[in-house]
Protein backbone atom coordinates (compact mmCIF):
# COMPACT_ATOMS: atom_id res chain seq x y z
CA UNK A 1 0.00 0.00 0.00
CA UNK A 2 1.11 3.66 -0.77
CA UNK A 3 1.61 5.40 2.18
CA UNK A 4 -1.06 8.33 0.91
CA UNK A 5 -3.84 5.54 0.94
CA UNK A 6 -3.74 5.40 4.36
CA UNK A 7 -5.55 8.50 4.02
CA UNK A 8 -7.97 8.06 1.57
CA UNK A 9 -8.63 4.44 3.32
CA UNK A 10 -9.34 6.14 6.69
CA UNK A 11 -11.62 9.19 5.22
CA UNK A 12 -13.45 6.30 3.39
CA UNK A 13 -14.24 5.10 6.32
CA UNK A 14 -14.09 7.29 8.86
CA UNK A 15 -14.58 10.81 7.43
CA UNK A 16 -16.42 12.91 10.11
CA UNK A 17 -13.95 11.41 12.96
CA UNK A 18 -11.32 13.90 14.03
CA UNK A 19 -8.13 13.37 12.96
CA UNK A 20 -6.22 15.88 13.63
CA UNK A 21 -6.04 18.48 16.78
CA UNK A 22 -3.48 21.58 17.27
CA UNK A 23 -4.31 24.44 19.21
CA UNK A 24 -5.48 26.34 16.26
CA UNK A 25 -7.25 24.30 13.76
CA UNK A 26 -8.98 20.61 14.41
CA UNK A 27 -9.90 18.54 10.84
CA UNK A 28 -11.53 15.19 9.98
CA UNK A 29 -10.70 13.08 7.98
CA UNK A 30 -12.94 14.28 5.09
CA UNK A 31 -11.07 17.50 6.07
CA UNK A 32 -7.72 16.54 5.83
CA UNK A 33 -8.33 14.42 2.54
CA UNK A 34 -9.79 17.59 0.82
CA UNK A 35 -7.12 20.25 2.10
CA UNK A 36 -4.48 18.01 0.65
CA UNK A 37 -6.12 16.80 -2.42
CA UNK A 38 -5.73 20.56 -3.01
CA UNK A 39 -2.10 20.70 -2.21
CA UNK A 40 -1.34 18.22 -4.44
CA UNK A 41 -3.14 19.45 -7.27
CA UNK A 42 -1.00 22.79 -7.06
CA UNK A 43 1.74 21.07 -6.60
CA UNK A 44 1.67 19.12 -9.98
CA UNK A 45 0.35 22.44 -11.79
CA UNK A 46 3.83 23.94 -10.44
CA UNK A 47 5.90 20.88 -11.75
CA UNK A 48 6.53 18.24 -9.13
CA UNK A 49 6.98 15.23 -11.17
CA UNK A 50 6.95 11.46 -9.56
CA UNK A 51 10.03 11.12 -7.84
CA UNK A 52 10.90 15.09 -7.21
CA UNK A 53 11.56 15.58 -3.45
CA UNK A 54 9.82 17.87 -1.33
CA UNK A 55 11.38 19.18 1.57
CA UNK A 56 9.15 20.36 4.35
CA UNK A 57 10.29 22.53 6.87
CA UNK A 58 7.46 23.58 9.50
CA UNK A 59 6.70 22.56 12.89
CA UNK A 60 4.48 20.38 14.47
CA UNK A 61 1.69 22.00 12.80
CA UNK A 62 -1.47 20.76 11.10
CA UNK A 63 0.05 22.37 7.46
CA UNK A 64 2.98 20.31 8.03
CA UNK A 65 0.58 16.95 7.98
CA UNK A 66 -1.66 18.42 5.24
CA UNK A 67 1.62 18.98 3.44
CA UNK A 68 3.19 15.31 3.56
CA UNK A 69 0.27 13.35 2.61
CA UNK A 70 -0.06 16.30 -0.35
CA UNK A 71 3.44 15.76 -1.64
CA UNK A 72 3.13 11.98 -1.55
CA UNK A 73 -0.13 12.15 -3.21
CA UNK A 74 2.08 14.03 -6.35
CA UNK A 75 3.57 11.58 -6.40
CA UNK A 76 6.95 13.44 -4.43
CA UNK A 77 8.86 12.11 -1.82
CA UNK A 78 8.58 14.21 1.02
CA UNK A 79 11.70 15.30 3.56
CA UNK A 80 10.85 16.50 6.86
CA UNK A 81 13.12 19.28 8.34
CA UNK A 82 13.58 20.32 11.75
CA UNK A 83 12.69 23.92 12.34
CA UNK A 84 15.44 24.74 14.18
CA UNK A 85 17.96 23.96 11.40
CA UNK A 86 20.30 26.50 10.40
CA UNK A 87 20.82 28.14 6.72
CA UNK A 88 23.79 25.93 6.14
CA UNK A 89 22.73 22.90 7.30
CA UNK A 90 19.26 23.28 5.14
CA UNK A 91 21.39 23.90 2.21
CA UNK A 92 23.20 21.51 2.47
CA UNK A 93 20.24 19.43 2.51
CA UNK A 94 18.44 20.60 -0.39
CA UNK A 95 21.52 20.79 -2.57
CA UNK A 96 22.25 16.87 -1.59
CA UNK A 97 18.59 15.53 -2.57
CA UNK A 98 18.29 17.93 -5.27
CA UNK A 99 14.83 19.15 -3.86
CA UNK A 100 12.71 20.60 -6.39
CA UNK A 101 10.33 22.40 -3.83
CA UNK A 102 9.99 23.78 -0.05
CA UNK A 103 7.18 24.18 1.97
CA UNK A 104 7.59 26.14 5.53
CA UNK A 105 6.37 28.89 7.17
CA UNK A 106 6.34 31.99 7.68
CA UNK A 107 8.86 32.63 10.81
CA UNK A 108 11.39 30.07 8.94
CA UNK A 109 11.29 32.20 5.55
CA UNK A 110 14.09 34.08 6.55
CA UNK A 111 16.07 30.94 7.22
CA UNK A 112 15.26 29.27 3.78
CA UNK A 113 16.33 33.02 2.00
CA UNK A 114 19.44 31.95 3.08
CA UNK A 115 19.77 28.80 2.14
CA UNK A 116 18.50 29.97 -1.26
CA UNK A 117 20.79 32.11 -1.39
CA UNK A 118 23.73 29.24 -2.26
CA UNK A 119 22.86 27.27 -5.88
CA UNK A 120 19.73 24.95 -5.27
CA UNK A 121 17.27 23.20 -7.71
CA UNK A 122 14.61 24.09 -5.59
CA UNK A 123 11.86 25.76 -7.92
CA UNK A 124 8.98 26.00 -5.74
CA UNK A 125 8.56 27.43 -2.37
CA UNK A 126 5.14 27.23 -0.71
CA UNK A 127 5.06 29.61 2.69
CA UNK A 128 2.56 29.28 5.23
CA UNK A 129 1.20 32.18 7.28
CA UNK A 130 1.91 35.55 6.00
CA UNK A 131 5.07 36.22 5.58
CA UNK A 132 5.02 39.93 5.25
CA UNK A 133 6.21 39.64 1.50
CA UNK A 134 7.13 36.36 -0.34
CA UNK A 135 10.59 35.18 -1.51
CA UNK A 136 10.91 35.89 -5.26
CA UNK A 137 8.68 32.95 -6.88
CA UNK A 138 7.23 31.41 -3.72
CA UNK A 139 3.39 30.84 -3.35
CA UNK A 140 0.72 30.97 -0.51
CA UNK A 141 -0.10 27.87 1.39
CA UNK A 142 -3.24 28.82 1.77
CA UNK A 143 -4.03 29.68 -2.20
CA UNK A 144 -2.51 26.06 -2.69
CA UNK A 145 -5.25 24.70 -0.76
CA UNK A 146 -8.42 27.10 -1.92
CA UNK A 147 -8.08 24.98 -4.80
CA UNK A 148 -10.76 22.72 -6.21
CA UNK A 149 -8.60 20.47 -8.61
CA UNK A 150 -7.38 16.99 -7.52
CA UNK A 151 -4.46 15.70 -8.06
CA UNK A 152 -3.92 13.74 -11.32
CA UNK A 153 -4.52 10.22 -11.45
CA UNK A 154 -1.85 6.90 -11.09
CA UNK A 155 1.42 8.44 -9.48
CA UNK A 156 3.43 4.69 -8.31
CA UNK A 157 3.72 2.13 -6.65
CA UNK A 158 4.56 1.10 -3.24
CA UNK A 159 8.45 0.28 -4.23
CA UNK A 160 8.53 4.08 -4.69
CA UNK A 161 10.46 6.53 -2.77
CA UNK A 162 8.05 7.93 -0.40
CA UNK A 163 10.67 9.62 2.32
CA UNK A 164 13.64 10.78 2.68
CA UNK A 165 14.31 11.54 5.64
CA UNK A 166 18.07 12.88 7.19
CA UNK A 167 20.09 11.16 10.02
CA UNK A 168 21.23 13.72 13.26
CA UNK A 169 24.69 13.60 11.95
CA UNK A 170 25.52 13.14 15.21
CA UNK A 171 28.77 10.96 13.67
CA UNK A 172 29.70 13.85 10.31
CA UNK A 173 27.26 15.17 7.59
CA UNK A 174 23.54 14.37 7.73
CA UNK A 175 22.39 11.33 5.61
CA UNK A 176 19.38 10.91 3.41
CA UNK A 177 17.98 7.77 5.00
CA UNK A 178 15.66 6.04 1.66
CA UNK A 179 12.39 4.66 3.12
CA UNK A 180 9.82 3.37 0.12
CA UNK A 181 6.23 3.33 0.39
CA UNK A 182 6.57 -0.34 1.27
CA UNK A 183 8.92 0.41 4.07
CA UNK A 184 6.91 3.22 6.13
CA UNK A 185 3.63 0.48 5.82
CA UNK A 186 5.99 -2.44 6.83
CA UNK A 187 7.01 -0.40 10.20
CA UNK A 188 3.48 1.30 11.13
CA UNK A 189 1.65 -1.89 10.76
CA UNK A 190 4.48 -3.86 13.28
CA UNK A 191 4.20 -1.26 15.68
CA UNK A 192 0.57 -0.40 15.30
CA UNK A 193 0.02 -4.39 15.80
CA UNK A 194 1.73 -4.87 19.13
CA UNK A 195 0.60 -1.23 20.24
CA UNK A 196 -2.64 -2.96 19.51
CA UNK A 197 -3.77 0.51 18.17
CA UNK A 198 -7.62 1.17 16.72
CA UNK A 199 -9.58 4.14 15.75
CA UNK A 200 -10.76 4.19 19.30
CA UNK A 201 -7.02 5.80 20.31
CA UNK A 202 -6.13 9.56 20.62
CA UNK A 203 -2.43 10.13 20.26
CA UNK A 204 -0.36 12.81 21.80
CA UNK A 205 2.53 13.48 20.27
CA UNK A 206 4.99 16.82 21.03
CA UNK A 207 8.05 15.05 19.42
CA UNK A 208 9.29 16.77 15.75
CA UNK A 209 7.92 15.76 12.78
CA UNK A 210 11.76 15.33 11.69
CA UNK A 211 11.91 12.86 13.97
CA UNK A 212 10.96 9.59 12.76
CA UNK A 213 9.55 8.58 16.42
CA UNK A 214 6.94 11.81 15.96
CA UNK A 215 6.51 11.77 12.03
CA UNK A 216 5.09 7.98 13.09
CA UNK A 217 2.96 9.10 15.61
CA UNK A 218 1.02 10.78 12.66
CA UNK A 219 1.59 8.04 10.09
CA UNK A 220 0.53 5.44 12.56
CA UNK A 221 -2.79 7.43 14.01
CA UNK A 222 -3.88 7.70 10.10
CA UNK A 223 -3.64 4.70 9.29
CA UNK A 224 -6.12 2.99 12.06
CA UNK A 225 -8.18 5.77 11.66
CA UNK A 226 -6.69 7.24 15.30
CA UNK A 227 -6.81 10.84 16.33
CA UNK A 228 -3.47 12.82 16.78
CA UNK A 229 -3.37 15.78 18.95
CA UNK A 230 -0.04 17.62 17.78
CA UNK A 231 2.46 19.93 20.08
CA UNK A 232 5.07 21.90 19.34
CA UNK A 233 6.66 21.00 22.39
CA UNK A 234 6.71 19.56 25.88
CA UNK A 235 8.74 22.52 27.27
CA UNK A 236 5.57 22.96 29.64
CA UNK A 237 4.51 19.57 30.99
CA UNK A 238 1.58 20.60 33.09
CA UNK A 239 0.02 22.24 29.89
CA UNK A 240 0.21 19.16 28.06
CA UNK A 241 -1.21 17.15 30.91
CA UNK A 242 -4.28 19.83 30.75
CA UNK A 243 -4.90 18.89 27.30
CA UNK A 244 -4.22 15.38 27.73
CA UNK A 245 -7.34 15.18 30.03
CA UNK A 246 -9.29 17.52 27.93
CA UNK A 247 -9.03 15.10 24.79
CA UNK A 248 -8.80 12.08 27.00
CA UNK A 249 -5.15 11.20 25.10
CA UNK A 250 -4.72 7.13 25.40
CA UNK A 251 -1.37 6.90 23.78
CA UNK A 252 1.65 9.51 25.08
CA UNK A 253 5.07 8.51 23.23
CA UNK A 254 7.65 10.14 25.44
CA UNK A 255 11.80 10.07 24.97
CA UNK A 256 13.93 10.13 28.56
CA UNK A 257 14.17 13.67 28.68
CA UNK A 258 10.70 14.08 28.98
CA UNK A 259 10.44 11.36 31.56
CA UNK A 260 13.24 13.37 33.58
CA UNK A 261 11.12 16.64 33.62
CA UNK A 262 8.14 14.20 34.59
CA UNK A 263 9.74 12.73 37.44
CA UNK A 264 10.63 15.92 38.48
CA UNK A 265 7.10 17.38 39.05
CA UNK A 266 5.80 18.05 42.44
CA UNK A 267 2.32 18.42 41.86
CA UNK A 268 1.63 15.08 39.55
CA UNK A 269 -0.97 12.98 41.38
CA UNK A 270 -0.80 9.44 40.36
CA UNK A 271 -3.60 8.35 38.05
CA UNK A 272 -4.50 11.61 36.96
CA UNK A 273 -4.50 10.60 33.26
CA UNK A 274 -7.48 8.13 33.62
CA UNK A 275 -7.91 8.04 29.95
CA UNK A 276 -3.82 7.00 28.98
CA UNK A 277 -3.86 3.09 28.18
CA UNK A 278 0.08 2.86 27.08
CA UNK A 279 3.40 4.96 26.98
CA UNK A 280 6.21 4.71 24.68
CA UNK A 281 9.95 5.45 24.63
CA UNK A 282 12.84 4.87 22.40
CA UNK A 283 15.70 7.38 21.37
CA UNK A 284 17.31 5.99 24.44
CA UNK A 285 16.37 3.29 26.98
CA UNK A 286 14.64 4.50 30.12
CA UNK A 287 16.92 3.97 33.36
CA UNK A 288 15.01 1.10 35.39
CA UNK A 289 14.29 3.89 38.28
CA UNK A 290 12.64 5.89 36.02
CA UNK A 291 10.61 3.30 34.87
CA UNK A 292 9.65 2.23 38.20
CA UNK A 293 8.29 5.89 38.97
CA UNK A 294 6.69 6.38 36.17
CA UNK A 295 4.48 2.89 36.82
CA UNK A 296 4.10 5.02 39.99
CA UNK A 297 2.30 8.30 38.61
CA UNK A 298 0.90 6.11 35.92
CA UNK A 299 -0.07 2.50 37.54
CA UNK A 300 -2.92 1.64 35.33
CA UNK A 301 -0.57 2.57 32.18
CA UNK A 302 1.41 0.07 30.07
CA UNK A 303 4.94 1.14 29.59
CA UNK A 304 6.05 0.06 26.20
CA UNK A 305 10.16 0.18 26.45
CA UNK A 306 11.12 0.17 22.35
CA UNK A 307 14.86 0.19 20.49
CA UNK A 308 15.07 1.43 17.04
CA UNK A 309 17.19 3.54 14.37
CA UNK A 310 16.28 5.84 11.53
CA UNK A 311 17.34 3.26 9.02
CA UNK A 312 14.77 0.92 9.77
CA UNK A 313 12.62 2.91 11.75
CA UNK A 314 11.62 0.32 15.20
CA UNK A 315 13.95 -2.78 15.81
CA UNK A 316 12.38 -4.14 18.87
CA UNK A 317 9.58 -4.00 21.71
CA UNK A 318 9.37 -5.11 25.17
CA UNK A 319 6.22 -6.25 26.18
CA UNK A 320 4.72 -4.53 29.65
CA UNK A 321 4.27 -7.80 31.36
CA UNK A 322 8.31 -8.68 31.04
CA UNK A 323 9.83 -4.85 32.68
CA UNK A 324 10.15 -6.83 36.01
CA UNK A 325 11.32 -9.84 34.63
CA UNK A 326 14.11 -8.47 32.71
CA UNK A 327 14.82 -4.88 33.80
CA UNK A 328 16.82 -3.27 31.45
CA UNK A 329 15.67 -5.17 28.36
CA UNK A 330 14.38 -3.66 25.37
CA UNK A 331 12.73 -6.94 24.33
CA UNK A 332 12.24 -8.96 21.64
CA UNK A 333 11.84 -8.34 17.24
CA UNK A 334 9.06 -6.54 16.80
CA UNK A 335 6.15 -8.46 14.41
CA UNK A 336 7.54 -9.47 10.96
CA UNK A 337 11.36 -8.87 12.09
CA UNK A 338 14.23 -10.77 12.82
CA UNK A 339 17.28 -9.20 15.28
CA UNK A 340 20.27 -11.11 16.30
CA UNK A 341 23.97 -10.71 17.35
CA UNK A 342 26.89 -11.47 15.61
CA UNK A 343 30.71 -10.85 16.41
CA UNK A 344 33.12 -9.23 13.21
CA UNK A 345 32.98 -11.61 11.03
CA UNK A 346 28.95 -11.99 10.52
CA UNK A 347 28.85 -14.96 12.59
CA UNK A 348 25.85 -15.51 15.03
CA UNK A 349 26.72 -15.55 18.97
CA UNK A 350 25.62 -17.50 21.26
CA UNK A 351 23.26 -16.06 24.43
CA UNK A 352 25.32 -13.52 26.70
CA UNK A 353 27.80 -13.05 24.65
CA UNK A 354 28.27 -9.10 23.61
CA UNK A 355 28.00 -8.39 19.45
CA UNK A 356 26.60 -5.85 16.60
CA UNK A 357 22.95 -6.00 16.53
CA UNK A 358 21.38 -6.78 12.80
CA UNK A 359 18.13 -6.13 11.65
CA UNK A 360 16.75 -8.10 8.64
CA UNK A 361 12.47 -7.20 7.68
CA UNK A 362 10.76 -5.70 5.20
CA UNK A 363 11.33 -1.76 7.29
CA UNK A 364 14.93 -1.84 6.88
CA UNK A 365 15.94 1.20 4.31
CA UNK A 366 17.13 1.30 1.03
CA UNK A 367 19.96 2.76 1.47
CA UNK A 368 21.66 6.48 2.36
CA UNK A 369 21.13 9.13 -0.66
CA UNK A 370 23.74 9.29 -3.20
CA UNK A 371 25.77 7.66 -0.61
CA UNK A 372 27.17 4.06 -1.86
CA UNK A 373 29.90 3.82 0.43
CA UNK A 374 28.30 5.04 3.70
CA UNK A 375 25.32 2.72 2.60
CA UNK A 376 27.47 -0.21 1.62
CA UNK A 377 29.07 -0.43 5.15
CA UNK A 378 25.60 -0.73 6.64
CA UNK A 379 23.96 -3.05 4.32
CA UNK A 380 25.20 -6.07 3.93
CA UNK A 381 24.71 -9.81 2.81
CA UNK A 382 22.29 -11.31 4.58
CA UNK A 383 21.45 -15.42 5.21
CA UNK A 384 20.16 -15.31 1.71
CA UNK A 385 22.10 -14.34 -1.54
CA UNK A 386 19.03 -12.07 -2.22
CA UNK A 387 18.38 -9.79 0.45
CA UNK A 388 20.97 -7.21 2.37
CA UNK A 389 20.29 -6.85 6.47
CA UNK A 390 21.08 -3.90 8.26
CA UNK A 391 24.43 -3.71 10.41
CA UNK A 392 23.22 -0.84 13.04
CA UNK A 393 26.48 -0.27 14.57
CA UNK A 394 25.47 -0.81 18.04
CA UNK A 395 26.99 -3.83 20.81
CA UNK A 396 23.98 -6.09 22.20
CA UNK A 397 23.71 -9.22 24.40
CA UNK A 398 20.72 -12.01 24.21
CA UNK A 399 19.55 -13.91 26.97
CA UNK A 400 18.79 -17.57 26.87
CA UNK A 401 15.24 -16.20 25.78
CA UNK A 402 16.47 -14.13 22.84
CA UNK A 403 15.67 -11.16 24.95
CA UNK A 404 17.69 -8.33 24.09
CA UNK A 405 19.99 -5.50 25.95
CA UNK A 406 21.51 -2.24 24.67
CA UNK A 407 25.71 -2.09 25.42
CA UNK A 408 26.21 0.84 23.38
CA UNK A 409 27.54 2.21 20.10
CA UNK A 410 30.34 0.52 18.86
CA UNK A 411 32.50 3.71 18.46
CA UNK A 412 31.18 4.94 22.19
CA UNK A 413 33.00 2.08 23.98
CA UNK A 414 35.93 3.34 26.57
CA UNK A 415 38.98 1.60 26.45
CA UNK A 416 40.44 2.14 30.00
CA UNK A 417 43.00 0.28 32.17
CA UNK A 418 42.70 -2.38 29.53
CA UNK A 419 39.35 -3.07 29.77
CA UNK A 420 36.39 -2.30 27.62
CA UNK A 421 33.72 -0.06 29.21
CA UNK A 422 30.25 0.63 27.73
CA UNK A 423 29.53 4.01 28.89
CA UNK A 424 25.63 2.65 29.35
CA UNK A 425 26.65 0.29 32.16
CA UNK A 426 28.29 3.35 34.05
CA UNK A 427 25.18 5.66 33.35
CA UNK A 428 22.79 3.16 34.21
CA UNK A 429 24.60 3.02 37.68
CA UNK A 430 24.87 6.42 38.09
CA UNK A 431 21.10 6.83 37.72
CA UNK A 432 20.02 5.23 40.15
CA UNK A 433 21.98 7.67 42.73
CA UNK A 434 19.70 9.51 44.75
CA UNK A 435 19.36 13.13 43.10
CA UNK A 436 20.19 11.97 39.65
CA UNK A 437 18.04 13.65 37.14
CA UNK A 438 20.61 12.84 33.68
CA UNK A 439 23.76 11.98 32.94
CA UNK A 440 26.09 11.30 30.12
CA UNK A 441 29.15 9.24 30.40
CA UNK A 442 32.91 9.99 27.94
CA UNK A 443 36.39 8.36 28.34
CA UNK A 444 38.76 11.08 27.92
CA UNK A 445 42.32 10.60 26.82
CA UNK A 446 44.97 9.48 29.87
CA UNK A 447 48.52 8.73 29.63
CA UNK A 448 48.39 5.94 32.02
CA UNK A 449 44.92 4.75 31.64
CA UNK A 450 44.34 4.82 28.32
CA UNK A 451 41.01 6.78 28.93
CA UNK A 452 39.78 7.92 31.87
CA UNK A 453 35.92 7.47 32.56
CA UNK A 454 33.77 11.27 32.64
CA UNK A 455 30.47 11.32 33.71
CA UNK A 456 28.46 14.53 33.54
CA UNK A 457 25.42 14.71 35.83
CA UNK A 458 22.21 17.05 36.20
CA UNK A 459 21.23 16.41 39.37
CA UNK A 460 17.70 17.76 40.94
CA UNK A 461 19.34 17.68 44.52
CA UNK A 462 21.22 20.49 44.99
CA UNK A 463 23.77 18.52 47.93
CA UNK A 464 24.63 16.03 45.40
CA UNK A 465 28.48 15.94 44.74
CA UNK A 466 31.15 14.62 42.79
CA UNK A 467 32.18 12.09 45.61
CA UNK A 468 28.82 11.18 46.93
CA UNK A 469 28.10 10.03 42.97
CA UNK A 470 32.19 8.27 42.97
CA UNK A 471 31.31 6.25 45.83
CA UNK A 472 28.46 5.16 44.75
CA UNK A 473 29.79 3.64 41.68
CA UNK A 474 32.38 2.17 43.71
CA UNK A 475 29.55 0.47 45.53
CA UNK A 476 27.70 -0.74 42.34
CA UNK A 477 30.24 -1.03 39.55
CA UNK A 478 33.65 -3.05 39.18
CA UNK A 479 36.70 -0.84 39.83
CA UNK A 480 37.63 -0.34 36.34
CA UNK A 481 34.14 1.14 35.70
CA UNK A 482 34.08 3.37 38.20
CA UNK A 483 34.41 7.33 36.66
CA UNK A 484 37.95 8.98 37.55
CA UNK A 485 35.58 12.52 37.65
CA UNK A 486 31.85 13.74 37.68
CA UNK A 487 30.89 17.21 36.93
CA UNK A 488 27.40 18.66 37.01
CA UNK A 489 25.61 21.11 34.28
CA UNK A 490 22.32 22.47 34.94
CA UNK A 491 21.44 20.75 31.52
CA UNK A 492 23.21 18.11 28.58
CA UNK A 493 23.27 19.00 25.06
CA UNK A 494 20.54 17.42 23.19
CA UNK A 495 20.48 16.38 19.94
CA UNK A 496 17.28 17.54 17.35
CA UNK A 497 15.21 14.36 18.42
CA UNK A 498 16.00 15.22 22.22
CA UNK A 499 18.48 12.29 22.41
CA UNK A 500 21.39 13.32 25.02
CA UNK A 501 24.66 13.95 22.64
CA UNK A 502 27.59 12.30 23.88
CA UNK A 503 29.92 13.63 21.24
CA UNK A 504 28.93 17.66 22.08
CA UNK A 505 28.87 16.69 25.99
CA UNK A 506 32.42 15.50 25.94
CA UNK A 507 33.62 18.31 23.34
CA UNK A 508 31.79 21.03 25.74
CA UNK A 509 33.71 19.22 28.72
CA UNK A 510 36.87 19.40 26.73
CA UNK A 511 36.43 23.71 25.91
CA UNK A 512 35.61 24.23 29.58
CA UNK A 513 38.79 22.54 30.41
CA UNK A 514 41.01 24.23 28.15
CA UNK A 515 39.44 27.64 29.29
CA UNK A 516 40.39 26.90 33.07
CA UNK A 517 43.93 26.36 32.33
Amino acid sequence: MRVENFLRYSARRWGDKLALVTRDMSLSFTDLDALSDHLAADLQIRGLRPGDRTMIFMDNCWEAVVSIFAVLKAGGVFSPVNPSTKADKLAFMLRNCRARAVITQARLAGVLEQALAEETNVEVAIISGDPGSLLPGASRFSDGIAGLARPVGHVGIDMDLAMLIYTSGSTGRPKGVMMTHRNIEAAATSITAYLRNTADDVILNVLPIAFDYGLYQILMAIKVGATIVLEKSFAFPQAIFDIMRREKVTGFPLVPTMAALILNMRDMVPGSLPALRYITNTAAALPPEHIERLRALFPDVMIFSMYGLTECKRCTWLPPSQLDVRPGSVGIAIPNTQAYVVDNQGRKVAHGVVGELVIRGPHVMQGYWENEEATAKVLRRGPNPWERVLYTGDLFRADADGFLYFVGRKDDIIKTRGEKVAPKEVEAAIHACPGVAEVVVFGRQDPILGQAIHAVVVAYDPSLNEQMVIRHCQRNLEDFMVPRSVSFRTELPKTDTGKVSRRLAAEEFEHSMELAE
